[in-house]
């Protein structure tokens, strides 16, 4: 791994990003199937202007975490959140000091995107503390199903992390086998929770009221090729186009075309590669594409620059307390299919 220093929130997912002078902004998109009768599957999206060397982590049960810290810097001072993992987790890891996005082996997922908005608030110290990059691999920690996550949220506050002038803003998708979702923003300094079935998909800016809001302007009904979608990479257009793909994915008939499905909208939401940002100049594409059969505990990632999906079954881990943290570089065109046993020990757990 490579050192960080101004750019460790850089390795956030998807995260707002405030630069001075310049500003920047990046996309990413979650989509949640769970009305088909054969598994919950989800798939998202990560958008960003370089590598964020992703690496596919396998965390065992009994997991020390220190929420307190940023790599080895200490950025929540008072009252840190502190926990041994109830679960063993897969994930995609980040710049080695964050969790973008990963599923626990109870079927519980979680995804971490940008939020521009987000204001976690004042330090309350009544609440453990937790820096915003290990807010999700919390929940993955602990939580077995959408509802034990929003519980936990009661006692603690994601805290945000200022890094040589640099802000990270998160907000997240949660959902867990059952097809149970929410999607998690703090606005204002308080948690504005969307619990239901039926939230989706998600993007990025505006707050998601926002976005349900802008959605709510189409009707798909007696949708046919002539019907009329906003085709950009705003967060807005992907949001719309998403939701509208969605509602029109056939009844799988087997794993593989429910997977398949899922993709391919993760595709139509992906940003190509020289598609412009907001700031002239400024670039940010698809870095790399996940998938996750909830109900089969199965990990699919696809990154852009390789020619293969490869997938992971968390089943076939030692997921005891005790056993090696389990890590594989994704970036080797020479994998493909199912790489299970390609994972190797790592030397030291990144966080």
């Amino acid at each position: 791994m490579k050192a960080r220093t101004g750019m460790l929130w850089n390795a956030l997912l998807c995260t707002a990003i405030v630069l001075a002078p310049i500003q920047s902004s990046l996309a990413c998109t979650r989509i949640l199937w769970n009305e088909n009768k054969l598994a919950t599957v989800v798939g998202r999206t990560m958008d960003w202007p370089e590598s964020t060397e992703p690496v596919l982590t396998v965390f065992p049960r009994g997991m020390q975490r220190d929420g307190s810290k940023l790599g080895p810097q200490v950025v929540v001072a008072s009252n840190p959140a502190r926990w041994t993992s109830r679960f063993g987790s897969m994930v995609t890891t980040i710049y080695g000091v964050g969790t973008a996005d990963g599923v626990n082996e109870k079927g519980f997922a979680m995804h971490m995107l940008y939020l521009t908005a987000t204001d976690f608030g004042p330090r309350d110290d009544s609440k453990k503390g937790v820096q915003a990059g290990l807010w999700g691999q919390y929940l993955l920690d602990n939580a077995e199903t959408v509802t034990e996550a929003l519980e936990l949220m009661k006692n603690i506050q994601p805290v945000m992390v200022d890094v040589d002038g640099t802000k990270a803003t998160v907000h997240l998708a949660i959902e867990d086998a059952s097809g149970d979702s929410a999607i998690i923003e703090y606005i204002g300094g308080k948690p504005v929770v969307h619990h239901g079935r039926q939230y989706q998909v998600m993007t990025n800016d505006p707050a998601y009221d926002e976005q349900l809001a802008n959605l709510a302007r189409y009707d798909f009904t007696n949708a046919t090729r002539q019907t009329q979608l906003p085709g950009n990479v705003d967060p807005r257009d992907r949001f719309v186009r998403s939701a509208y793909y969605l509602k029109m994915l056939p009844e799988p008939k087997s794993e593989r075309e429910a997977i398949a499905g899922i993709l391919a909208i993760a595709r139509n939401a992906s940003v190509p590669f020289g598609a412009p940002n907001n700031i002239p100049g400024s670039l940010y594409n698809t870095e790399y594409r996940t998938a996750i059969d909830l109900s089969n505990r199965r990990y699919f990632f696809e990154l852009t620059t390789t020619p293969n999906v490869i997938w992971m079954d968390l089943s076939k881990f030692n997921l005891k307390a005790g056993a090696p943290v389990m890590m594989l570089d994704p970036d080797n065109i020479n994998l493909a299919g199912n790489v299970s046993s390609k994972f190797k020990k790592a030397a030291k757990s990144p966080f």
